[in-house]
């Protein structure tokens, strides 16, 4: 038994500094000096940790999160239940806690740990976040907007149109703007030129963004748009807020790949590290996948692919692995597979396929151990430091050292107004975008206008260069046509990366 147990823990032995997940679990007994760890520079290849409902996957998110912020490494975390607020806060001693620690050989102390708490949209506890609309792009945009592909194509060109006309896309009211003019008898020509666009489709893809409007989406798109580097800090946990994931599951689960597919584009290559720059964490992650478009799809894939050499971790979080699609699963190289409950032909079906994912072990049934798994246990196995995958291990999970639960809402909403964040993203943003502009044109093609029937604001005798000045030379026909191809010019440099979204 001995030299069963070394067979496995020998697998988990590193030069580097690795994560401590827990003790080996062999013969029914936990063995206290058998480590399993999960080495820092393997942690770019991406994981899963997966398990039923109650198995204890929130507490090895926190288990991981803690580890990954004392490493210094910054992590962006989904806090779906609401109880992971208590990451910023010491945990509280108890017997149970005690009883754990002494198992496992484990040195448990208290403590609490940076976090920064963020809301989707202005409507909840911590630092609103928002994108715009064109940050955020046609693909992501037509998975929440529940298209179907030839929508979804559609939805691309009517980005394309306004990308090549400089017509910022800030919220939503720009979009249904530009989709209402473009429907109406002035855009005809317009929506004409465009090709492949019909008015039919158009139509359908503007009462989407209507409903999308009655559901909150206002709340969310618009400026300040986040910026990634804001998610950088050193060991900074930032926590998004996700309580009422049920009334917009789409919009939630698509802006957590709109924020990866950010870091994809904006950090630079980073090659293999000792650690990783972010560890990013996709919670109730079959939300991301169900119904997808292929070209979704196979932007996840490509972005799940890419994204390590940027020196970025994921994680996908859900139920079962068969949640994740194959071509996304087989990049994912540590697995914690929390219990799984086999009580339907389906569920046996879903236990059958997950057990091929894991490497051949002569140690352990794993049919019969991922159904018999305790609370607060899993099946792990992870990369090495030399790449190869660890020996498959029972492992009993050490216990948070943060607090397991909420902090409270008072203490959430006074965090994130301390936050530095606060002042940047707090307040709103409405300048001029796409539906000021269009409203402008509409309003100036009164026949036979004449300019001097609209009143320019006349220019301060201190101020010669000022907004009157502005108005006065835009009065020249030869200006305005000149400003005319400089702002088509301007927008055919907007370019777009794997999802849409806008490249800066």
């Amino acid at each position: 038994m001995d030299q069963d147990v070394s067979a496995i823990t020998d697998g988990y032995r590193t030069d580097g500094a690795a994560l401590e997940l827990g003790s080996v679990v062999l013969g029914g007994e936990v063995r206290p000096g058998a480590g399993v760890r999960l080495p820092l520079a393997t942690l770019n290849r991406h994981g899963l940790v997966a398990g039923a409902t109650g198995t204890g996957k929130t507490k090895t998110l926190q288990l991981i999160a803690e580890q990954l912020s004392a490493a210094g490494v910054p992590v962006v975390l989904a806090d779906v239940k609401g109880d992971l607020s208590g990451l910023a806060e010491p945990g509280e001693p108890n017997d149970k806690l005690a009883k754990r620690a002494e198992e496992l050989g484990d040195d448990w102390q208290a403590s609490g740990f940076p976090v920064q708490f963020l809301s989707l949209g202005t409507e909840g506890r911590g630092v609103p976040v928002r994108a715009t609309i064109t940050g955020f792009g046609p693909i992501l945009l037509s998975k929440v907007l529940g298209l179907n592909e030839t929508q979804e194509s559609t939805l691309g060109l009517i980005f394309h149109w306004a990308d090549e006309r400089g017509l910022p896309l800030l919220d939503l009211k720009d979009l249904r703007a530009v989709i209402t003019h473009l429907t109406s008898d002035e855009g005809k020509a317009d929506l004409k030129g465009i090709g492949g666009v019909s008015a039919a489709t158009a139509g359908v893809i503007l009462r989407a963004l209507v409903n999308l409007a009655a559901q909150g989406g206002e709340d969310f798109f618009g400026e300040p748009e986040l910026e990634v580097a804001d998610l950088m800090h050193e060991g900074v946990i930032s926590l998004l807020e996700l309580d009422n994931l049920q009334s917009k599951p789409a919009l939630f689960s698509t802006f957590l790949m709109w924020l990866l597919a950010e870091l994809f584009e904006e950090l630079p290559e980073a090659g293999d590290l000792d650690k990783p720059k972010l560890v990013f964490f996709f919670d109730e992650a079959h939300l991301l996948f169900d119904n997808a478009s292929k070209a979704f799809l196979d932007s996840i894939e490509q972005t799940v692919k890419l994204i390590r050499s940027k020196g970025v971790g994921v994680f996908f979080c859900t139920q079962l692995p068969t949640d994740v699609p194959n071509a996304v699963l087989s990049q994912l190289g540590a697995r914690v597979q929390h219990a799984i409950r086999a009580f339907t032909p389906e569920d046996q079906k879903a236990l059958t396929k997950t057990v091929r994912t894991y490497p051949k072990t002569a140690h352990y049934d794993l049919e019969e151990a991922l159904t018999s798994l305790g609370i607060g246990e899993a099946v792990v196995t992870v990369l090495s430091e030399r790449g190869a995958p660890t020996p498959v291990a029972w492992t009993r999970l050490r216990a948070p050292r943060s607090k397991m639960g909420s902090i409270g809402e008072e203490a959430i909403r006074a965090s994130a107004k301390a936050s530095q964040l606060h002042g940047k993203y707090a307040e709103t943003i409405d300048r001029e975008s796409a539906y000021e502009k269009l409203a402008a044109k509409v309003a100036a093609t009164a026949p036979e206008q004449q300019p001097e029937q609209q009143p320019a604001e006349q220019p301060r005798p201190d101020e010669p260069e000022g907004p009157g000045f502005i108005q006065k030379t835009m009065d020249n026909p030869a200006v305005r046509s000149f400003l005319r191809s400089a702002a088509s010019a301007l927008g055919r440099e907007v370019t777009r990366g794997l999802f849409g979204n806008r490249r800066r």
